[in-house]
């Protein structure tokens, strides 16, 4: 369909479609861009931390009353307290090593998890409820507007923002970056830096988890919905730029707009669309849009 003839109120609905996605992609990309930026690890266990995330909302609403708004703090935690056990106790003795093997290891690690969850709980998913006061939409004229989406975009923004501050423009960031690339100097300075790695992970896995409470609401909470996401992530990360953090965040964004638009002018190429533009990037531009030329 060409695209002057698309009725505005559909174009405007697909594109909002879209940024919600990009949205998603942007905070998971980013969780991605941070971990193997600073650690050199191939996180493959993102959508599997991403699935928990979403879990822990649901369990605790379920079980224990917990509302959205306490989940969407303590679902990072709980998710951040066991990206500490696992770099910990397993990915710590892979940092000298190839790459592969990180990617080995955490690959096996979603497997796992996503494995126990399918055997406790199925694949068919069950729902979280919209928060309370977030029901609903506005007329925007042009557009109806969910609240709740909105709501999601807005907090990926902000939390991404954050993220990037704090790694690009603080002193915290540049000890993280020292810390990664001349670790034997930063400890000579009395810093802590298998602390500090510890940390980064962490930090890395709540991103996962965060994103994850925020699409509990908007999809289906089911054990599979980390894997069905986790390759187009992995995309997002190739053409931002392996361990950008301001190419995952505007990539994502930017992908998940092309990703609605492509719906809209020609949906038979949306499910593929941004693999196509992997293939392009990485033809012309290896180390990715914003990534650094080795």
């Amino acid at each position: 369909m060409p695209l002057f003839d698309i009725p505005i109120q559909v174009l405007m609905g697909q594109l909002m479609l879209g940024l919600i996605n990009g949205s998603f992609y942007a905070v998971l990309s980013l969780g991605l861009a941070i971990i193997f930026g600073l650690l050199n690890i191939i996180n493959f266990a993102h959508g599997a931390q991403y699935m928990l995330g979403a879990f822990v909302a649901l369990l605790a609403f379920n079980r224990l009353g917990m509302n959205y708004w306490v989940a969407l703090i303590v679902a990072p935690l709980v998710v951040g307290a066991l990206g500490v056990v696992i770099e910990r106790t397993m990915l710590r003795r892979l940092y000298q090593l190839d790459h592969l093997y990180g990617l080995l290891l955490t690959f096996g690690l979603s497997l796992i998890l996503e494995g126990l969850f399918k055997n406790y709980f199925g694949v068919s998913g069950e729902s979280y409820p919209v928060p309370e006061g977030h029901a609903g939409g506005v007329n925007l004229g042009f557009m109806f507007l969910p609240i709740y989406r909105g709501w999601v975009i807005v907090a990926s923004l902000v939390v991404c923002l954050a993220a990037w501050y704090v790694i690009e423009r603080t002193s915290l960031g540049a000890t993280l970056r020292a810390a990664t690339q001349r670790p034997d100097l930063v400890q000579a300075l009395g810093i802590n830096v298998p602390v500090l790695v510890t940390a980064t992970y962490a930090a890395g896995t709540a991103l996962a988890a965060f994103a994850g409470v925020l699409a509990a609401p908007v999809v289906q909470v089911n054990p599979v919905m980390g894997s069905n996401l986790i390759i187009v992530v992995f995309a997002v990360v190739v053409i931002g730029g392996m361990g950008s953090i301001a190419g995952a965040i505007l990539t994502g964004l930017g992908l998940g707009l092309v990703e609605g638009l492509t719906k809209v002018v020609y949906p038979e190429a949306s499910a593929v669309v941004i693999f196509v533009i992997m293939i392009f990037v990485l033809l012309f531009r290896p180390a990715g849009l914003f990534g650094k030329q080795a």
